[in-house]
């Protein structure tokens, strides 16, 4: 890391501290359902009444419930129908990918511009994170798709920052460069401050380290990069021909001849127009 990117790192977590950028937060009723859900005696009928306080969030998840991701027979008309039908688990992880959508709004015009490309790269990344966990055993479909929103998240108050004070980066390449080497560090800072497990602060922090270890069992982190390769949407400073092995290897995919078949890219199509929807 470069003295100039220590000193805007630097920069940054004191401008969080004295409150001049604010941390994205989660709203309060994602945090109640995602504790309630964590004591493991919660009913249908309690995650109900909490998404009930907020009726935002009520609206989209009932969106969703009938979106074709998941494909209701019957069209789900309340709250309780669709915890019943979806399980409070599917719906924790929900709420929390609904209520992310909130952390990319921005004050600046030009701000959010730059937050809308960053959503539309993880609407796609957490798409396919979706698909490709369901060839996995041992990974959480939802989980996948989780890890696929908020692998950048940490790319957000730095961008704030470069708008309230320009003076700190040279130009857009400087940016761009900022934000490859340090928004690991935000994220970590960000996901920690909502309470996020630690299997999904390995993705903020580890999704562009493509010489991951590949003796160890697939993770969350190996399905957002092979997601970004597939997607194309790797850094600059990376090439193609050194991102290819671990995480492929791990999943047991040959990343010189995969294609998802019919069903999978109908199922890919589904997860993304329904995250784009909401």
């Amino acid at each position: 890391m470069s003295e100039q990117t220590q000193q805007i790192l630097q920069q940054l977590f004191k401008a969080i501290e004295t409150d001049q950028i604010k941390l994205p937060t989660l709203p309060e009723v994602a945090l109640k359902i995602r504790e309630s859900v964590d004591k493991d005696n919660v009913s249908a009928l309690d995650i109900a009444n909490l998404l009930a306080q907020d009726t935002s969030l009520s609206a989209r998840l009932l969106q969703l419930a009938n979106s074709p991701l998941y494909r209701a027979r019957t069209e789900i008309d309340s709250l309780q129908m669709a915890v019943t039908r979806l399980g409070v688990r599917i719906v924790k992880d929900l709420i929390v990918m609904l209520a992310i959508k909130q952390a990319f709004k921005a004050q600046s015009k030009e701000v959010e511009k730059q937050f809308k490309m960053i959503w539309q790269t993880s609407v796609d990344v957490a798409a396919l994170c979706r698909v490709l966990a369901t060839t996995q055993n041992n990974l959480d479909v939802e989980h996948a798709m989780l890890a696929g929103l908020i692998h950048n998240i940490g790319a957000l108050p730095i961008i704030e920052l470069a708008d309230k004070q320009p003076n700190l980066f040279n130009d857009g390449d400087s940016i761009d460069k900022v934000i490859n080497e340090i928004q690991g560090d935000v994220g970590e800072k960000i996901l920690s401050y909502w309470n996020f497990p630690q299997s999904l602060i390995d993705v903020a922090t580890q999704w562009n380290h493509f010489e991951r270890d590949i003796n160890t069992a697939p993770d969350y982190v190996d399905i957002v990069q092979a997601a970004l390769i597939q997607c194309q949407y790797l850094p600059q400073n990376i090439q193609n021909n050194e991102t290819r092995l671990s995480a492929f290897i791990k999943l047991g995919i040959n990343p010189d001849n995969y294609e998802l078949d019919e069903k999978m890219q109908t199922k890919l199509d589904e997860a993304r127009e329904s995250l784009m929807q909401v």
